[in-house]
């Protein structure tokens, strides 16, 4: 490692490397290779007239040699980085996180270079103290992570937000990757279901548990509230027809469609942060935090054994990972835990609607229901989130 390969790594001449350049193509080699390398390399910037400072190579040391003694952690690497003055923050005081350099997007990738150049203005113009930021200064920090706070905050000439316009872009990409994945299990949905035979409807069953359901969703408490979420009813009128009903509720519990109703009592619940959540937002985020990849493996395994099959949380974490028809690894006790836990939110809400019974096994309603109600589930635009 020399100087030719800093300024190939960082793109630009001997005389116009920063500290983050420097600091960056360090990083990029063993740690024990780097540190060798830092007394030519001092030397060689002394001679290319861009001394930068005893400090920076100070704390150059100290960091790579932590990091050879596995003693460093990689917050600590992170914020030897950040000291160097011109190195956007990982997180900042308000939770704006950057996405991982090779994860950014275009408007993400313009956004962060936009920032280093701020920053390298800044330390140029004396406004910045990497040399206190490298020996820890608190005010200096502070006011590192004020400028770039009002950065990402504040329009640029174009109008447009930095933060606003980076979270934007992440959220398109997310949307686009679930609806990407939610297309493709709707597919193996409908390849699994066209092998099957097509269950009869149970009109009786079905009315039956509709009637009860009609009863359940008019109750303001759990689990009507969540249901009503579920579906996305809200204040207004039930369906009149039971299937329609069944199939809309049914779905929303593998694809909730709105969230439960706030009053003052839940945003000062939500502003204590230490308040647990309530029950009833408990097994909503559960819900939403079942992959399609489950759902598709739990509801094709029951209606490949119909009726009388046990699916209670436990057995449905135990088919979802014996599943052949998802590529998923489970083998760790806790990954079965963690799947039980969040169908212990989904087997209550099926109870309510005779998917299942009281003991756990799947109904000839659930049977011929379920698959109808995730195919719809999947097949629907209103999905939260979109």
């Amino acid at each position: 490692m020399d100087l030719d390969f800093i300024c190939v790594h960082a793109g630009r001449p001997a005389s116009e490397l920063t500290r983050r350049d420097v600091a960056r193509a360090l990083l990029s080699v063993p740690s024990g290779v780097a540190l060798v390398a830092l007394a030519d390399l001092r030397r060689a910037m002394l001679a290319a007239g861009n001394p930068l400072s005893a400090a920076f190579w100070e704390s150059a040391r100290t960091t790579l040699g932590a990091i050879e003694s596995g003693s460093a952690t990689i917050g600590d690497v992170q914020r030897w980085l950040e000291a160097t003055g011109t190195e956007p923050l990982l997180l900042t005081r308000s939770f704006f996180v950057w996405p991982e350099e090779d994860e950014r997007g275009p408007v993400a990738g313009e956004m962060f270079g936009r920032l280093v150049a701020h920053l390298e203005e800044l330390v140029a113009a004396g406004e910045i103290d990497p040399d206190a930021l490298a020996r820890g200064d608190e005010a200096a920090r502070k006011a590192y992570e004020d400028l770039q706070e009002e950065w990402l905050s504040g329009p640029l000439p174009d109008g447009r937000v930095p933060g606003l316009v980076v979270s934007d872009e992440q959220d398109e990409e997310l949307f686009a990757a679930w609806d990407e994945e939610e297309a493709f299990a709707l597919d193996e949905l409908r390849r699994i279901l066209a092998e099957l035979p097509d269950p009869v409807r149970p009109e009786a069953e079905l009315r039956a548990a509709c009637a009860r359901l009609r009863e359940v969703l008019a109750d303001p408490g759990y689990p009507g509230n969540v249901l009503r979420a579920c579906a996305g009813y809200g204040d207004g009128p039930l369906p009149a027809g039971d299937e329609e009903l069944w199939l809309a509720v049914a779905a929303g519990i593998a694809g909730p469609v709105s969230d439960l109703p706030e009053d003052d009592d839940t945003v000062e619940e939500f502003a204590d942060v230490e308040n647990e959540l309530s029950a009833e937002d408990s097994a909503l985020a559960s819900l939403c935090a079942i992959h399609h990849a489950d759902w598709l493996a739990a509801v094709a395994a029951l209606a490949r054994r119909g009726p009388g099959v046990l699916a209670s949380p436990e057995r449905i974490a135990r088919l979802i990972a014996e599943s052949d028809d998802i590529d998923v690894d489970m083998d760790e006790p806790e990954d079965l835990e963690a799947t039980e836990a969040l169908f212990g939110a989904v087997t209550p809400l099926w109870e309510s609607l005779g998917v299942v019974d009281r003991s756990g096994i799947l109904t000839p309603l659930g049977h011929w229901g379920l698959p109808r109600a995730l195919e719809r589930a999947w097949s629907s635009t209103d999905a939260l989130g979109d």
